[in-house]
């Protein structure tokens, strides 16, 4: 799914009306009737917010199409018999005539109180006046997505207000202050516990630096023009179901394990073995033919104990990894789950960058390794997968203040290195050389337990054993790491999940 920025989106509204014909007005209309079903059904997660407990709506709105969507929502959810109050401030005398169109047709229907806000003394008494209501719930329709400077004046004193009241906000299409393809440059921004967002995702929801702002989001399908949009070009994406899916290919009838490739794992140490044996685990139920794994001589008997089905190589050290193995015999090379930071351990990783030739992924102590001595950086293969969560990324390229500028430096890294970086977070970005970048939508917070990233790695061996392209599988093995967690915790608690969980989960995912 291709991220837009705010302009392409503005290009894509009008080139919807202009060829599916519809008018601006009935696009709005279309858009508001999204955002009231996806408040009803989401009605039940909400509890004490439900609408079908008889509880009101504040509907906050602006002057421009943001606010007509607010006006069209009040009223629809006025003939489903809510209760709903309406508060337009007049920030400017200028207001669309969408906006204009939508305010007649809620003042002829004569069921929403409306009231229009000129200053702050109006905005104190009435606002203070929900506050004491703790049933409603705060619908934002202030701003939308064509704001790219900072919020000031009467605006600014409504969004703090708003922010004060600890009721649940819904934002529509974006949270009103928060710009979508960039930084905002002030703090006048509201923070809702939900946005309700149109065709696509805005490009800030998916840093944890605005969550606050964001909260969970939903991306509403308004019926804007698909072709148009794949047409328009962008380097942000976003991974749904639907691309993963057309991108795994079944198996064969006639295949054999060769066809599924031979993964060589070098992981573990004296105190973490467990990594290994995790990493291995989703190797092999991700499917790769045979996988062997390189280990110190102390993880011999756990390894073979705890999964038969896999080739021990055993290290000349009994508690590190000191030297490197020969590579010739495999179609992908995985390292760093578990493996420790010795000085032996360090040159066996020199080494094994020297002399790779085929695929390779580089994980956890082997990022450390390298952060040490980044010199080595230089020597990578192109198209080598480094999987760094945050703090591993600031050791290999310095401190970052945020998300959104450590992804900016990441771009520059994979440019200048010709490197992959899977920077994990509440929505993994893959990052390619060509500057395309990629966020995941699966996952969840059960993520966030030691031993998540060695099942990733070894999923993402699997497929590059598999014969998948570099970009594919980290692709594909980043979402079904986080779909498995998402089809955990659908009948678990989420603080009871296990990395090797994950791995039983990976049994479950089908989408042949």
């Amino acid at each position: 799914m291709k991220i837009i920025s705010a302009q392409q989106t503005k290009e894509v509204d009008k080139y919807s009306i202009q060829n599916e014909p519809i008018t601006s007005i009935n696009l709005m209309e279309r858009a508001a009737r999204a955002c009231v079903e996806s408040i009803c059904r989401q009605s039940t997660p909400f509890t004490e917010f439900s609408v079908f407990c008889g509880k009101g709506f504040s509907v906050f709105c602006g002057k421009g199409n943001n606010g007509g969507d607010g006006l069209a929502i009040a009223r629809i959810l006025a003939t489903m018999h809510r209760k709903v109050q309406v508060f337009i401030i007049n920030y400017t005398e200028k207001e669309s005539a969408d906006f204009t169109a939508n305010l007649k047709r809620l003042q002829k229907q004569n069921l929403v109180t409306i009231h229009f806000i000129n200053y702050l003394t109006q905005i104190k008494s009435l606002i203070d006046d929900i506050q004491t209501n703790k049933n409603h719930i705060v619908i934002d329709s202030l701003l939308g997505t064509g704001i790219n400077k900072k919020v000031e004046g009467l605006l600014a004193d409504v969004i703090e207000h708003i922010n004060q009241l600890h009721q649940f906000v819904i934002s529509i299409d974006v949270p009103s202050g928060l710009f979508c393809d960039e930084k905002p440059n002030h703090k006048s921004i509201i923070r809702a516990n939900r946005t309700l967002t149109f065709q696509r995702p805005k490009l800030t929801f998916l840093f944890v630096d605005f969550y606050d702002y964001v909260g969970n989001f939903e991306v509403l399908d308004i019926g804007l023009d698909e072709h148009f949009i794949e047409s328009i070009p962008s380097n942000y994406y976003f991974v749904t179901a639907y691309e993963v899916s057309h991108l795994l290919v079944p198996r064969a009838k006639y295949a054999n394990k060769g066809t599924f490739g031979h993964a060589l794992l070098l992981a573990g140490s004296k105190g973490k073995m467990g990594a290994a044996i995790l990493s291995a685990k989703a190797c092999l139920r991700s499917g790769a033919g045979l996988v062997s794994a390189y280990i110190p001589a102390c993880g011999y008997i756990p390894m073979q104990t705890a999964l038969p089905e896999v080739m021990v190589i055993t290290d000349a050290s009994d508690n590190y990894l000191s030297a490197c193995p020969d590579l010739g015999n495999y179609a992908a090379i995985g390292i760093g789950p578990g493996i420790g930071r010795e000085k032996e351990t360090a040159q066996a990783l020199k080494l094994l960058i020297q002399q790779a030739s085929n695929p390779l992924v580089l994980d956890a102590d082997a990022l450390n390794i390298l952060s040490e001595n980044k010199t080595w950086i230089s020597f990578l293969p192109a198209n080598t997968i480094l999987t760094p969560h945050p703090k591993e990324f600031d050791r290999l390229t310095g401190t970052h203040t945020s998300a959104f500028d450590r992804l900016q430096t990441c771009k520059e890294f994979t440019l200048k290195h010709n490197v992959i970086v899977v920077l994990k977070g509440a929505h993994t970005a893959v990052v390619l050389p060509n500057q395309q970048v990629f966020f995941n939508s699966s996952g969840n917070a059960a993520l966030a337990k030691g031993g998540s990233g060695d099942v990733l790695t070894g999923i993402i061996l699997a497929f590059l054993a598999k014969g998948y392209s570099e970009e594919e599988a980290v692709i594909i093995a980043v979402y079904l790491h986080g779909l498995a967690a998402d089809n955990f915790v659908k009948n678990n608690n989420p603080e009871s999940m296990l990395a090797s969980d994950l791995i039983d989960m990976l049994k479950e995912i089908n989408f042949n």
